[in-house]
């Protein structure tokens, strides 16, 4: 069975990325320690998986790239001892060459000139401290034509078609189902009594291989081939079981059976399976199937225990979204239904939409949860970029993560990286001093630079916290009455008002353009991302002591629970991230102070809005009608939204739009209510 690349090209690159993360990983930690045995194993490891992979794949600049950085790896494995910083630094190249370089793989793709000069770095920086090593690729050698055959990584070419002996074709060991059995041993061979019975594969002349791919394998069906490639080359594969097309197609790790007709020894042919690589165990029945006979209770059978399986399939992102996007349709569509047969009095038809509404509760709560990752798939990129920005700025940064397994929807998280990275970027360069700043006002000359998550109620908490100098108040404000944001008899800004001053587009307190910043597009870009998902930015900073940027997120923002709420004959739709309760608008709690209205709760003064006035609402007001304040928050502030009617909470599907131009900003999306209106969906964190 050939294989078609253009199939995995996309599984390729996925699996390749989990082990490019595995080697920046890896080599921060070398860097780190500077003498790691297990880190430079770890880059071995995950580079030898590139290779297998790319050639597997027909990638061949890839493979052959891999497998000279391999090389290259080995020597550093074998001389041992502290790793000095040039080594790093062309380590760094060339994990970055490989990363470009398996963006841009094809089976025509040709050796890039970043590849070559990446390796010819490395060996020449490794002689450096080596000067009896040898091997790997030549300073200053060229892009090589063809593979040669010391080249080509024989051990991982492209798999041939395996041709099974007539008659044998493969029958999975499972049963006719296909289904693994947990039970009895599976016997191999068809019963005596059943002369009807289709022939055996594994009745005939040779060795019955049995083969247990690693639950961590990449391309399982790739490898199964390679498998039954590698034992071709030493015998007659006379069956596989399950077929080949049936491993072909496998995406989980899998167990498979071959019988091979050939006279190599047993440590060749373990040796030939394992060459494929990702093997966890290779059991060789030596007496073959030359004489009828079943397998012992004492043997493994020739199935997947069912601790062992992997029980996580990929599955396409789109496919994911198509499904979130159906369950909101039955979420609106569950509305309406349960509005419609409220007053119909029929006992059973209560009984049986209350039914579906359970069920289309219990749909929409799995799906949500199976598109919930952990943040760390995001967060474990930013120790490489943070190593890379302090370096380039020259300073001393020690870089925390937390909360790794804080869950968030894979749709906010692939957005996430935007703004996390204008973050760090701003702490490297704005808020982290310099060694020696730092140790001239007590600090250590290392800065410290924290990203976290936590979860907070329907919430999640993104935090970029640094202990550096704090942002300049006085400049701040200087610079913004300069350029009209702030009116000139303010004397001082709040962090609120800070927020605001820097969040504006083009405003930087960087007198000059750097690499990194000074384009006054960092915080700005935050904030219209952030809003854009549903979510909030706030700011604590401290002269001296630090700055930490807290990013307030949905934890989905396809299905979110909202507040509805009525202005005239407008909805809108106040997710409950931001609202802390509700309260009667009366005497007693509404005051007038300074010419603004104010809400008075348990003693505490907050500041109050009136929706119409916030929505720019002409309608007139009904006389007499009785309305409500909603108490939201935003970092710590309180404030009051004065409706002329709530009509009560229910779970909305969010769509987003474009706003239109010159509107208003505080609308993150639109929805459709149970009886088919529409409702605007607020933020109501942009009010404070």
């Amino acid at each position: 069975m050939a294989l078609d690349p253009a199939r995995y090209a996309e599984l390729f690159r996925s699996e390749s990325q989990d082990q490019l993360a595995a080697i920046n990983r890896a080599l921060l930690t070398l860097e780190d320690e500077r003498e790691s045995p297990e880190a430079v194993a770890e880059v071995f490891r995950a580079v030898h998986t590139v290779k297998g992979m790319s050639a597997t794949m027909g990638y061949q600049a890839v493979a052959e790239f891999s497998h000279e950085l391999e090389s290259l790896l080995d020597r550093m494995r074998g001389a041992g001892g502290p790793v000095s910083q040039p080594v790093m630094d062309a380590l760094f190249a060339a994990a970055d060459a490989l990363e470009r370089g398996i963006g841009e793989a094809s089976e025509s793709a040709p050796r890039t000139g970043e590849m070559t000069e990446s390796l010819s770095r490395l060996s020449s920086a490794f002689r450096a401290v080596d000067p009896d090593a040898t091997g790997g690729a030549p300073e200053g050698s060229q892009t090589p034509g063809p593979a040669t055959p010391e080249r080509a990584v024989p051990e991982r070419t492209m798999p041939e078609r395996v041709t099974p002996a007539s008659g044998a074709s493969a029958v999975p060991p499972e049963g006719d189902s296909g289904t693994p059995t947990t039970g009895a041993p599976h016997v191999l061979e068809a019963k005596p009594d059943a002369p009807s019975a289709a022939p055996d594969p594994f009745d005939g002349p040779g060795v019955v291989i049995r083969i247990r791919q690693s639950a961590t394998t990449a391309l399982p069906g790739v490898r199964a081939l390679i498998v039954s490639q590698r034992l071709g080359a030493i015998g007659v594969v006379a069956a596989v079981s399950p077929a080949l097309e049936v491993l072909q197609a496998a995406t989980e790790p899998k167990a498979f059976a071959v019988r091979l007709v050939t006279q190599a020894t047993q440590e060749q042919m373990e040796a030939a399976v394992r060459s494929a690589g990702d093997i966890d165990s290779v059991q060789i029945d030596m007496l073959g199937r030359a004489r009828k006979r079943a397998v012992s209770p004492q043997e493994e059978p020739i199935v997947e225990s069912t601790s062992a399986r992997v029980r996580q399939v990929k599955i396409d992102l789109a496919r994911l979204d198509t499904m979130m996007n159906l369950v909101g349709e039955l979420v609106i569509a569950r509305g309406r239904l349960l509005q419609l047969t409220a007053s119909s009095g029929d006992t059973a038809l209560d009984e049986t939409v209350q039914q579906a509404s359970h069920l289309v509760g219990e749909l929409q709560r799995e799906i949500t949860a199976s598109r919930m990752v952990p943040v760390g798939q995001v967060f474990d990129r930013f120790p490489r970029l943070v190593r890379d920005a302090s370096r380039s700025l020259q300073k001393e940064i020690r870089f925390e993560i937390e909360g790794h397994d804080i869950e968030l929807d894979r749709s906010l998280l692939d957005e996430l990286a935007e703004p996390v990275v204008h973050l760090l970027r701003n702490a490297v360069d704005h808020g982290l001093e310099g060694p020696a700043e730092r140790t001239a006002a007590g600090k250590p000359a290392m800065g410290r630079l924290v990203l976290s998550a936590v979860r907070d109620r329907a919430a999640v908490l993104v935090r970029v916290a640094d202990d550096g100098r704090g942002i300049d108040r006085a400049r701040v404000l200087k610079k913004a009455q300069a350029a009209g944001l702030v009116d000139p008899s303010v004397v001082e800004l709040d962090d609120s008002d800070l927020l605001r001053c820097v969040a504006h587009a083009g405003f930087s307190t960087k007198d000059a353009v750097t690499g990194l910043s000074g384009r006054g597009v960092g915080v700005d870009a935050v904030v219209s991302k952030v809003r854009g998902l549903g979510g909030s930015l706030e700011l604590q900073t401290s002269t001296g002591a630090g700055t930490t940027f807290t990013l307030r997120l949905p934890l989905t923002v396809a299905i979110v629970r909202a507040l509805l709420a009525r202005a005239g004959g407008e909805h809108y739709a106040l997710p409950l991230t931001h609202v802390r309760e509700t309260v009667d608008c009366g005497p007693q709690s509404v005051r007038r102070v300074n010419g603004r209205d104010v809400l008075v709760l348990r003693d505490e003064v907050l500041p109050l809005l009136d929706i119409r006035d916030v929505v720019q609402l002409t309608a007139p007001r009904v006389a007499g009608s009785q309305r409500e304040i909603v108490v939201f928050e935003r970092g710590g502030r309180r404030g009051g939204l004065l409706v002329d009617e709530l009509i009560g909470q229910e779970d909305i599907v969010v769509k987003q739009f474009d706003p239109a131009r010159d509107g208003l900003g505080l609308f993150t999306g639109a929805t459709i209510l149970a009886d088919g209106a529409p409702a605007l969906i607020m933020d109501l964190g942009s009010l404070l």
